[in-house]
């Protein structure tokens, strides 16, 4: 089985699954991003796997019950035509049908768009406050099993205020955008806090995986009109919408279309964006260079997810590619001197690593030069330890 991700997540039909799953007997399914807290645990019928630790499957992921794929998120689509991702069954949360008895993914095209096709069983959630929205393939009404009706709010993300950190973050990364790129970005309190700073900016465009509160105030003010984007010319394209009450309202008068993974992640798609500017987060980043978003301390905290995918476009093909995070993490440095976990982003795809310390511009940089110009933007306690990994490493 598997199930959409964050806000089009079929929650009532995945519950009434936990519910029965001791009398179904051992079931294999995969989901994405969720704010089901249900899914912290799992009863032992139910094997769970995702491309991340991603929402609620974190506590899930620390229990050892979570099987991670540590794939691309580009390749989600290729694994579900080969079967290698479960897919007999879909749960699905679609908009009412409209007269033409098609149903929309809504807010949730992102995988949920590339797996259906190759779904045998479709259950779907019709719920009356999903939106219909374009981009993606609509699905007839007679193609599910079974239905239920819902009239509920789509969940909200719960991410914390931007601090003063994040808007000092803020400020350097916006300096690196320039007017008329093509941004993507993720979701959280520093994300959101780029967004603002961007807010002086003209004529930028956004293609990403996800569409935020952000993004819905910079169309309101003028500054993503998506004019100059050599692609999708004034639009919006996302596979996914993640935030408040007043996003999914707002989206009827947008210009964004959600697309599904396919396209939003395809390398080709990305390959056309000349003016696109990666913009994402870690949690660790080495003294080469190299990004780590997967795990820490021996704790799985993350995933792949598209970072490597638009990292990888924006700095061989695009404008540039930028890491931004926060010079510490509970205390400890998040510049080190050797990753905790895997590498998710090669250094090769990382121009600029931002803080609020500084900006470390690695692109044409010798691997001589990357670890100087990481360590002075880290935070002031803890660059002698950095320095002297640096001596020892010479």
């Amino acid at each position: 089985m598997w199930w959409g991700q964050a806000a089009g997540e079929a929650t009532p039909l995945v519950d009434a699954l936990l519910d029965q799953v001791a009398d179904l007997g051992p079931l294999r399914a995969f989901c994405g991003l969720t704010f089901n807290r249900r899914l912290r645990t799992v009863p032992a019928e139910l094997s769970l796997i995702s491309y991340g630790a991603m929402g609620e499957l974190r506590a899930l992921g620390r229990t050892g019950r979570l099987g991670v794929v540590p794939a691309h998120y580009s390749a989600l689509p290729r694994l579900f035509a080969e079967r290698l991702l479960p897919c007999d069954v879909g749960l699905v949360q679609v908009s009412p049908p409209g007269p033409d008895g098609l149903c929309s993914l809504g807010v949730g095209a992102d995988y949920a768009a590339d797996a259906v096709p190759h779904s045998r069983v479709l259950i779907g959630e019709i719920n009356h406050r999903m939106p219909a929205t374009a981009g993606s393939s609509r699905i007839p009404i007679a193609r599910f099993a079974a239905t239920v009706e819902t009239d509920r709010p789509l969940p909200e993300a719960a991410d914390r205020a931007p601090d003063a950190v994040d808007y000092a973050i803020a400020a350097r990364v916006a300096a690196l955008v320039d007017d008329g790129d093509t941004v993507q970005m993720g979701v959280g309190a520093l994300p959101a806090a780029i967004m603002d700073g961007l807010a002086d900016h003209r004529d930028l465009g956004f293609h990403a995986g996800m569409i935020t509160d952000g993004v819905v105030r910079l169309v309101e003010k003028g500054v993503l009109t998506g004019r100059r984007k050599e692609i999708d010319n004034g639009l919006v394209i996302t596979g996914t919408a993640i935030g408040s009450a007043d996003l999914y309202a707002g989206l009827a008068g947008m210009p964004v279309q959600f697309r599904p993974a396919s396209y939003t992640h395809n390398p080709r798609v990305l390959g056309r964006l000349a003016t696109l500017v990666a913009i994402n987060s870690a949690v660790q980043v080495d003294l080469a260079g190299q990004v780590g978003g997967e795990s820490v301390r021996g704790r799985y905290v993350g995933g792949i997810g598209g970072q490597a995918d638009f990292s990888g476009a924006a700095a061989r093909t695009g404008a540039r590619s930028i890491i931004a995070l926060r010079s510490t993490s509970g205390g400890e440095s998040t510049l080190v001197a050797g990753l905790d976990g895997p590498v998710s982003t090669a250094r090769a795809d990382v121009d600029a690593v931002v803080t609020e310390h500084g900006t470390a511009w690695l692109r044409g940089c010798s691997l001589t030069e990357i670890g100087p110009r990481l360590t002075a933007i880290a935070a002031p306690e803890h660059r002698d330890e950095l320095n002297r990994a640096l001596r020892e490493d010479a």
